[in-house]
């Protein structure tokens, strides 16, 4: 069935907002490196099965699968290793408002490079809805975060993730538009190869524990990391596949930013946080922005 990729990347962002939190249930019980290890192995263990029992054609040209394993080590090593190390420098909160510089320069990157010319309504709509995330961001204080505990070195980090994850989109999208692929073949390759590369590293660093030993321990972080790598590595990741594949890479790269919005009807539903009236204002200012980019 087909899923336009506006509607692709709002699944993404949709399945990327549960998943962290799953994600962050199992990392205050096994930790950080662990459950980053074990996400991307299960992950590659879903894609394996689902491709041979649908029997998805393996059918790209030694370029795509060059391009799409560097894609995996920008975005998903080296992108997210940076993001984890922002996250402990400066807070959730400060990152990820610095890492809502992936939609402009995936934006500009896509001019330059993929010659993708937006209208005036597209820049308007990806300018409110960043505008709308940031005040969200803003509103969502935590009083245990101190954004001033390394602040250099920690923004440094968010730039760093953002110029990875952005980077990692362009060269997934230059891939698949050179001949068709499957989504879930592209997030394979992706996964696979980041797999390989995370894992050497962190053996080679010896800050891996035995996961077998580390979840026997643990079966609740066990099922939190089964389910989150289901809906956020496996699901999220192939539906920004197809996100990418089906619209402009500003626009989608906007519309997958829109987790920290979708994660607030999730946390006040889950862990009944009380919303306050910046974060309402927020999600109704990126929810036109949003809005613009559909309509127009």
């Amino acid at each position: 069935m087909y899923i336009s990729g506006e509607i692709a990347a709002l699944l993404a962002a949709l399945c990327w907002s549960g998943s962290s939190l799953t994600f962050t249930a199992a990392i205050k019980r096994v930790g950080s490196v662990n459950v980053n290890v074990s996400r991307m192995f299960i992950a590659a263990i879903y894609l394996f099965f689902t491709i041979w029992i649908f029997n998805f054609p393996h059918n790209l040209s030694n370029n795509q699968y060059f391009l799409l394993i560097i894609s995996g080590w920008a975005g998903l090593v080296f992108g997210d290793t940076y993001l984890f190390k922002a996250f402990d420098l400066i807070g959730a909160r400060f990152t990820m408002l610095i890492t809502c510089t992936v939609p402009a320069i995936n934006t500009f990157l896509g001019y330059i490079i993929l010659n993708e010319t937006l209208s005036l309504i597209n820049i308007l709509g990806i300018a409110v809805t960043i505008f709308g995330i940031i005040i969200v961001v803003f509103a969502e204080r935590n009083e245990n975060e101190n954004p001033h505990h390394h602040i250099k070195k920690g923004i440094f980090y968010a730039l760093l993730a953002s110029v990875g994850q952005a980077i990692g989109l362009l060269l997934a999208k230059i891939a698949l538009d050179e001949g068709s692929i499957n989504s879930f073949v592209a997030t394979e390759v992706r996964i696979v190869s980041s797999t390989l590369l995370l894992l050497t590293i962190m053996l080679a660093l010896r800050k891996l524990d035995n996961p077998i030993k580390v979840f026997s321990k643990n079966r609740s972080a066990l099922l939190f990391t089964l389910f989150a790598s289901f809906i956020g590595p496996f699901l999220g990741i192939t539906l920004s596949m197809i996100a990418i594949s089906n619209a402009k890479l500003g626009i989608a790269s906007t519309l997958m930013a829109t987790s920290p919005i979708i994660l607030l009807p999730l946390s006040h539903i889950i862990h009944h946080e009380i919303l306050s009236a910046k974060s309402i204002v927020g999600t109704i200012v990126a929810v036109s922005g949003i809005a613009i980019l559909f309509l127009f």
